[in-house]
This record gives structure tokens, C-alpha cells and sequence, in this order.
């Protein structure tokens, strides 16, 4: 058999076999491609990029992650299960940066849940949430010291979210300290986006509304685009992730002025 021919083959192999990983795990990086399969990170850079061309799997920054159809919005109940353990701890890291007598808005999702459900056993003197979101007005509506403040407009079933007119006719005559975005897909480029065109503009507003922009999302959600842009990535000043976060996806955001910050 020709060298080429048999070159090809291992190489479709091996393919096949990141694939796999990529399915079980969720993503892979250059590192572990280089490590498991004792090839360059040229060729682990080629293998990603073969699989990424024919949609196989997605291109990340340092890696590949798990192919998910963009317009797709899990409902919230399956979504809480998926990464429970990493989007509880980023929950707590994100709730210790809100401070006495702050104000905070927190969107709809699985991981600002969490944020909220940290502030009720932190007991914080005195602090305002504003969100869409009624799993997380649910948490702290009798919470000692938390002043709530709930975006009315239209029901979005699958997130518990309220979006539209209303919605965005209400937030437009709010301020706050910081923000805190439960992202589907954050991209090193594009930045922060989501399944929901309604949703993404209600998340538009809240950034521009607030001091400090911080997008909480797990490593899964990294390297993804989903369908509707939330807005640029220059507005946001951290991400709070996992530390199974590619290191060049981190670094390319430092680079930019975006603080990182992995909780283990």
C-alpha cells in the first residue's frame, strides 16, 4: 500500500478516535491531542480543523468543543443538570464580588442561579438585584437584606425568562453596579451570544446599563457562537469559568483587557 494512502488512514483513524473524546468530554485541546496521540501540535491543530471544516465538531481557541446546534435552546430544567458541579463554583467565585449596598442584575440562566442562590447564604447588609428571570426572583424573594426588582414582559417558557417591549422599556430606566450574564456561547471575537433574539437585545441592554459587565459560563460555552450576538466583546470586563478552559482562549481575552478569572 502507498505511504500517502496508509499516511491517510491513520490519520482518518485517529480522527474518528477525537471525535469520540470530544462527544464523551465535551471538548479537547492541542495539549491533550499532542499528549494522547503522540503527534505535533501541528498536526493536532490540522486534525481539529479537518473535523471543525466538515461540522463535525467546533473550533476553539486551543481546542475543539462538542458540536450543538446554534439556534437550540435547552429548556431550563435540562439545563441545570449539565455542568452542575463547575457552574456551582462559578457561582460562588461571582458572588463574592458583589458588595454591601451594591446594585446587580443577574439574566436568566442555570449558572446565575446559582449567583443567587450564593447572595442568600452570604447575608449582605443591603443589596438590589434586578432580573428577567423568575427561578432566580423565586430564590431570593424572601431573602433578609436583598431589595428585588423584576422585569416584567413576555414569558419565554423554556428559560422562565421575561423578554420584549415591556421588558426593555423597563431595564432602559435602570442603573446598576455590575451585571452578570449566563451566556449559550462566548467567542473570543464576536463575544457573548444566545439561542433567543429577544433575550440577546434584553441582554444588550443590561449591559449597557451597568457599570461592570461579567459573563458566567462554564468551559462548554467556550469557543461557541450562538445565533443572536448580546453585544461587543470590548463591554465585557471578566469572565468567571471553569480552570478546563483552553489556555489560549484565556490568554486571547487577556489580551484584550478582559479579566479571567477559573475556579477549580
Amino acid at each position: 500500500m502507498p505511504i500517502a494512502k496508509v499516511s491517510r488512514l491513520l490519520a482518518e483513524e485517529r480522527r474518528r478516535k477525537i471525535l469520540d473524546s470530544i462527544e464523551r468530554h465535551g471538548q479537547i485541546t492541542i495539549n491533550e491531542l499532542v499528549r494522547q496521540f503522540s503527534v505535533s501540535a501541528v498536526t493536532a491543530r490540522g486534525d481539529l480543523d479537518s473535523l471543525a471544516k466538515t461540522g463535525a465538531a467546533v473550533r476553539s481557541h486551543g481546542g475543539a468543543v462538542r458540536r450543538q446546534e446554534p439556534t437550540e435552546d435547552y429548556p431550563l430544567r435540562l439545563k441545570a443538570t449539565l455542568h452542575r458541579a463547575e457552574k456551582t463554583r462559578i457561582g460562588r467565585a461571582a458572588a463574592k464580588l458583589v458588595q454591601p449596598n451594591e446594585t446587580i442584575i443577574l439574566d436568566s440562566g442555570t449558572t446565575t442561579a446559582e449567583i443567587a442562590r450564593h447572595l442568600k447564604t452570604m447575608k449582605l447588609p443591603s443589596i438590589t438585584v434586578i432580573t428577567n428571570a423568575l427561578n432566580i426572583a423565586m430564590e431570593l424573594a424572601d431573602t433578609p437584606g436583598v431589595s428585588l426588582i423584576m422585569i416584567g414582559g413576555l414569558l419565554r417558557p423554556v428559560s422562565y425568562s421575561f423578554v420584549g417591549p415591556q421588558a426593555e422599556a423597563m431595564l432602559r430606566e435602570l442603573h446598576a453596579d455590575r451585571v452578570f450574564l449566563a451566556v449559550d456561547g462566548f467567542d473570543a471575537e464576536s463575544g457573548p451570544s444566545t439561542p433567543d433574539v429577544l433575550e440577546a437585545q434584553l441582554n444588550g441592554l443590561m449591559m449597557r446599563a451597568a457599570k461592570e459587565v461579567n459573563v458566567v459560563a462554564d468551559s462548554s460555552k467556550l469557543g461557541r457562537r450562538s445565533v443572536s450576538r448580546i453585544g461587543p466583546l470590548e463591554k465585557v470586563h471578566r469572565l468567571i469559568t471553569d480552570d478546563k478552559a483552553p489556555e489560549e482562549f484565556s490568554a486571547a481575552l487577556r489580551k484584550k483587557g478582559i479579566e479571567v478569572i477559573l475556579v477549580s
